[in-house]
């Protein structure tokens, strides 16, 4: 089934797919009623027309894209939000339901931070399952994305920041955030050739490119994340099957427990670092009693934790 499938319309100016067509849009009949849907005058059918037959993502076109059945808004040159990243969302959701499960009455709603937030949709997702007394923080060091974002998460009281990754966000997070996602970008540098040129062509490098191995900006995530977590708070970041056993080694470095879940339907493999929970008998202000993170509702897991440290006298080293 077509991604773009829309209710029975008028007919569509049959020149109109052709051209859709010809520039290789699998769904042209679907993507030109939605062009038509959108554009207010036949101007502005061409000029959507013109954009599209020139590669530019069908969402960037239309200006917005449904992402966990809302509308977000997308300008041109902001990295569009994929349908595999509400993988990352249920996963979000199940551990921050967890543990709202085992707070204290009357606490207010989960601290949650979306890092490379770009468009703002998954901290627009994640309030929208959570409930409005979410708290919600956004952080992008692309200043298009940061615009868009603010526009995607005002109506639920979301704040966003302009920076590079932890140094954006309010000192007064330290130790209080429930869930921090973070759709790092973890494209390898060698790859990004590779992408489709929707991608490659008309979004930002910094949203794709993740280093040599694809894992630089996640490690820099998972090295100072627990400083940022409050007890028993998780970080979430997307990666690829391939490189997850690395990512989740980092995430151990970083001083969290681990775990791995993949959606085979979406071809996508989710890690989940969370810090340790408070000790007996004490619990962080503002923040739930720790549980264990529930399993998401789908994917398959594999658990990492911590080695042991090496006993007095032994010999151990690291690279």
């Amino acid at each position: 089934m077509s991604p773009y499938a829309l209710p029975a319309s008028p007919p569509v100016p049959p020149g109109v797919v052709d051209r859709l067509r010809a520039a290789g849009c699998v769904f042209a009949e679907d993507e030109a009623r939605l062009i038509l849907r959108t554009a207010r005058t036949p101007e502005e059918v061409e000029t959507m027309v013109r954009r599209r037959v020139a590669g530019l993502p069908l969402e960037q076109v239309v200006g917005w894209a449904e992402f966990r059945g809302l509308r977000i808004s997308l300008d041109p040159g902001v990295f569009v939000p994929r349908r595999r990243t509400e993988f990352l969302v249920s996963q979000a959701v199940a551990h921050a339901t967890g543990r709202r499960s085992a707070a204290r009455e009357g606490r207010a709603g989960a601290v949650v931070v979306d890092l490379c937030c770009g468009s703002g949709a998954v901290g627009a997702a994640l309030v929208a399952a959570l409930g409005p007394r979410t708290a919600l923080y956004a952080a992008d060091v692309d200043p298009a994305a940061v615009r868009c974002a603010r526009r995607n998460v005002a109506d639920v009281g979301g704040r966003v920041y302009e920076g590079d990754l932890f140094a954006a966000l309010p000192a007064a997070l330290r130790g209080r955030v429930d869930v921090l996602a973070a759709n790092v970008p973890y494209v390898p540098s060698g790859a990004v050739g590779l992408l489709p040129s929707e991608a490659r062509d008309h979004e930002p490098l910094v949203a794709l490119d993740g280093g040599t191995d694809g894992l630089d900006v996640l490690r820099r995530v998972a090295a100072d994340a627990r400083e940022w977590l409050a007890p028993g708070g998780c970080v979430l970041v997307e990666t690829s099957e391939r490189q997850a056993a690395r990512a989740a080694l980092a995430f151990v470095r970083g001083g969290l427990t681990a775990r791995l879940t993949t959606s085979e339907e979406l071809d996508v493999t989710v890690v989940v670092g969370t810090a340790p929970a408070a000790p007996p008998g004490r619990v962080a202000p503002d923040s739930p009693a720790a549980s264990v993170p529930p399993a998401a509702p789908e994917g398959r897991t594999h658990g990492y934790a911590a080695p042991p440290p090496p006993a007095p006298g032994s010999k151990s080293s690291t690279k």
